[in-house]
């Protein structure tokens, strides 16, 4: 008898040494398809947001954070914008180019340093701002912001080692959460 239960023990010893193994592949699996989930969450609410304020106010995220910078600071020159936003001066300069055609702001020189030219919001862009909706980094920045200094650290080390994993460490971003390109042509709006 003592042998028979001793090779039932063993069994049972196998059987869970077999499936260990198997649920942790399994818990594994489900847990990057979790991180891939969340991730697509984040893509889409993106994506949704971009469309509802475009839908809405008729401009884009950049757009609308470049007309919320010139409103908070008043008139500042195009290298300056693009500083406050953290965008490429090039990129900044075609969006507001696309302002400029749309009168949402005006440029005018310097009345002391005639080199420089200062980009102004126009009426239309102040109630075009009333109207918005906010963006989408607006809520997400507050929310982090009252999280406690261990945890920002801990989702920035985390989100910055999914970039590098997904070998997106190199790509040059803004804080801007928005799809595609940040001086896309609006639809309809050109």
């Amino acid at each position: 008898m003592n042998i028979s239960y001793t090779i039932e023990q063993q069994k049972g010893k196998i059987a869970r040494k077999t499936t260990t193994p198997l649920l942790e592949d399994e818990q594994s699996m489900n847990r990057y398809d979790e991180v891939l989930v969340a991730l697509r969450r984040i893509i889409r609410a993106t994506d949704l947001h971009s469309k509802q304020l475009s839908k809405v106010s008729g401009l884009t995220s950049p757009q609308l954070l470049i007309l919320q910078t010139l409103r908070h600071h008043g008139e500042l020159t195009v290298g300056d914008v693009a500083r406050k936003v953290s965008l490429s001066q090039a990129t900044v300069t075609t969006i507001i180019d696309r302002l400029e055609k749309r009168d949402f702001v005006r440029r005018e020189r310097g009345s002391t340093d005639k080199r420089k030219v200062y980009v102004h919001l126009t009426e239309l862009a102040q109630q075009a701002l009333l109207d918005a909706p906010k963006p989408l980094q607006d809520s997400f920045v507050q929310q982090f912001q009252d999280l406690r200094d261990w945890e920002q650290t801990m989702i920035l080390t985390s989100l910055e080692r999914v970039a590098h994993m997904m070998d997106a460490q190199h790509i040059d971003a803004s804080p801007v959460l928005d799809l595609g390109q940040l001086d896309r042509t609006d639809s309809g709006n050109h």
